[in-house]
């Protein structure tokens, strides 16, 4: 029997980190991509050996994209069931005080990097049977949220970009699937927040919001690649947020914890 295969972006720490080892626990081969070398060491410390293949990945950079996917492929014999688009970052504050640095790196990783993987992957999805693109989105990508707007934009996308493809590419049996996490416990949550000191961490708690442990996500993954959900909410504020934005939208617009005032 072939080897399944999966080839995960931010496979450094948490989510990515999370499901590589759940899948390679089943049997998988693995390929772990991140631009932290040091963070993939980390992860294939957990694998077994021949398990895994490691590779730097800057997913902003088009021309690495496709060198690391050739690599993966002669690993593989040209196999990919899975392609995980999950490298994001998380970079907050309001609008007009983010820099423009911020606001471009943020929508490079964490949409056009998902688009450009996905055109790089292509070839070698559509030649593996019943292959699958998971592309990891967020709760911020139900209803946007203040003070993360540009990073709830780029989840928004991605949304977006799950459901059109999931279409697109079905004639070539790749199906295309999200995961949307609550506030997970990973890296990314110490991000900044602009104008201030505080982290994005600093703000979930002032709202009151939970943070889920990231093997629920990785177990969310898996449903997610075997399942028939386009979307798989991750976390109970995940759910919450879903549940409100299809039948209290307003009432969810005036509680929302994450809503930040301005004071004069």
């Amino acid at each position: 029997m072939t080897t399944q295969s999966i080839f995960i972006t931010g496979a450094a720490s948490g989510i990515g980190r999370a499901v590589a080892h759940y899948f390679g626990e089943r049997g998988w081969f693995v390929g772990l991509a991140d631009i932290n070398d040091a963070g993939m060491e980390e992860t294939a410390a957990g694998m077994q050996q021949g398990q895994f293949s490691i590779h730097h990945l800057d997913v902003t950079d088009r021309a690495q994209w496709k060198q690391v996917i050739e690599a993966f492929g002669e690993r593989t014999g040209g196999r990919m069931d899975v392609l995980f688009n999950n490298a994001g970052i998380g970079i907050g504050g309001p609008l007009q005080e983010m820099s423009d640095e911020d606001i471009d790196k943020t929508i490079a990783i964490n949409f056009t990097g998902v688009i450009d993987g996905t055109r790089a992957a292509f070839e070698m999805l559509r030649n593996t049977p019943d292959s699958c693109v998971l592309n990891t989105s967020s709760a911020a990508g139900i209803y946007g949220a203040a003070g993360l707007v540009v990073y709830s934009g780029t989840k928004f996308a991605v949304r977006a970009l799950t459901e059109g493809l999931d279409i697109e590419f079905r004639p070539y049996g790749i199906r295309v699937r999200d995961l949307m996490p609550s506030f997970i416990e990973t890296p990314i949550l110490d991000g900044p927040l602009t104008g201030g000191n505080s982290s994005v961490r600093d703000m979930i708690a002032d709202a009151g919001l939970e943070i889920t442990p990231v093997s629920e996500v990785a177990e969310a993954a898996w449903i997610a690649v075997h399942g028939e959900k386009v979307h798989t909410t991750v976390g109970k504020t995940a759910k919450k947020l879903a549940f409100a934005a299809r039948w209290t939208p307003n009432r969810l617009r005036k509680s929302l914890g994450m809503a930040r005032t301005v004071e004069d």
